[in-house]
């Protein structure tokens, strides 16, 4: 066992954990509450080949894994942050394509995703099937050698930012009759496609959406893969990469409150000339947030290790339960960082509560902590499907 990075990756760190602070969480509030994108950040990250770790050198990537863009989602959290894009880009779309897609589709999308120029939002969610894609609504029916999408999707990430959103719908098995699902690259700027945003209590440049498709006509080659059977595989190689990297957001954030909170601890004297981190009711909390958040950290290291040796299996149970620790032990750190600091915790100023909302999110999406627990009691300790 072997809990240190590699050079480069520790590198990596080093490096994205530097470009974090020089823009920081002041900039990310700041163009959260002017209703901004990160635009500056992102181009950077780009440019300087962070967000393309996990893409294929032939197609202009870094050539890693999971486990490098897990340290970028991390890093970049830990410097107040915290990039959902990251997910549903890189991580998802970007390794759907590579996975699943054909040769033409992952020389069309991965440079792009590998040098930052494309954006790929992800389209599963309904209004009424939640986190059951075995209900989903979104039909893809077959025109002539096209595709006619239609349906809604909620809680669509950074539509307005994505030049292409990668859509799950469903289609009928000629053969069995049967429906099954199948993933389609569809352009935002698509007649048929319309959004309407989501107003959201959550302080963050990257919006959601409600997404309507009224019969949104495809080429045959905005399927993704050579046939509709790559549909079910192509779907679950994004998931595991959402969890580990979701989960890496997660424990950065955690990092980064836990951060702030002990610095103010350490120097704020009110009693007797001490600081007030030298009392125990004080520091406890602090200091059994920082032990959640570097449990969670560890479980998300093995996930990534697994998912990128390709045990896929044994990734799928990781990643779950590193979903779970870290959306627990994030929301612990904020929600304590803010109890240490009183009153300036609850102040923009003090970069903390700003936080609050989407550590409280981080417990729900992209798959909620029941839904982890039904998965952990069926598939690790062998109890009967509950739901």
């Amino acid at each position: 066992m072997n809990f240190d990075l590699t050079e480069e990756q520790d590198q990596l760190r080093d490096a994205v954990r530097a470009l974090g602070r020089r823009y920081g969480h002041g900039y990310f509030v700041e163009k959260a509450k002017a209703g901004e994108h990160t635009t500056e950040l992102w181009d950077e990250a780009g440019r300087l080949g962070y967000l393309g770790v996990n893409i294929p050198t032939e197609y202009g990537g870094g050539g890693g894994g999971i486990t490098e863009l897990a340290i970028v989602c991390e890093e970049l959290a830990a410097a107040g942050c915290p990039l959902l894009l990251l997910v549903v880009s890189p991580a998802i779309a970007a390794t759907v394509i590579n996975k699943h897609g054909t040769e033409d589709q992952r020389k069309r999308f991965l440079p792009g995703f590998a040098d930052g120029s494309l954006k790929v939002a992800f389209a599963i969610t309904e209004p009424e099937a939640g986190s059951n894609f075995h209900r989903l609504g979104t039909v893809a029916r077959r025109d002539g050698d096209d595709w006619l999408l239609s349906g809604r999707k909620c809680y669509i990430s950074g539509v307005d930012e994505a030049q292409y959103v990668l859509v799950v719908a469903r289609t009928e098995d000629a053969s069995t009759g049967k429906l099954k699902p199948a993933l389609f690259v569809v352009p935002t700027d698509a007649p048929g496609l319309t959004r309407s945003k989501l107003d959201m209590e959550i302080v963050s440049p990257e919006n959601q959406f409600l997404l309507y498709l009224d019969d949104v006509r495809l080429p045959a080659d905005a399927l993704v893969g050579e046939s509709l059977d790559a549909g079910l595989p192509a779907l679950f190689a994004g998931l595991n990469p959402e969890r580990i990297t979701v989960a890496a957001m997660g424990v950065g954030t955690g990092r980064y409150a836990i951060e702030r909170a002990s610095e103010y601890t350490a120097t704020r004297k009110v009693w007797g000339g001490r600081s007030i981190g030298t009392h125990q009711g004080v520091s406890h909390p602090l200091a059994h947030a920082a032990v959640q958040v570097e449990l969670a950290r560890l479980m998300i290291y093995k996930a990534a290790t697994l998912y990128d040796a390709g045990r896929d299996l044994e990734a799928g149970v990781a990643g779950n339960m590193a979903k779970y620790a870290a959306g627990e032990a994030a929301a612990l750190a904020v929600d304590t960082a803010v109890q240490a600091l009183g009153g300036a915790g609850m102040t923009t100023e003090y970069g903390v509560a700003t936080l609050l909302g989407a550590v409280r999110a981080g417990r729900i999406a992209p798959v909620s902590r029941e839904m982890i627990l039904n998965f952990v009691a069926q598939h690790v300790l062998g109890q009967d499907k509950s739901y």
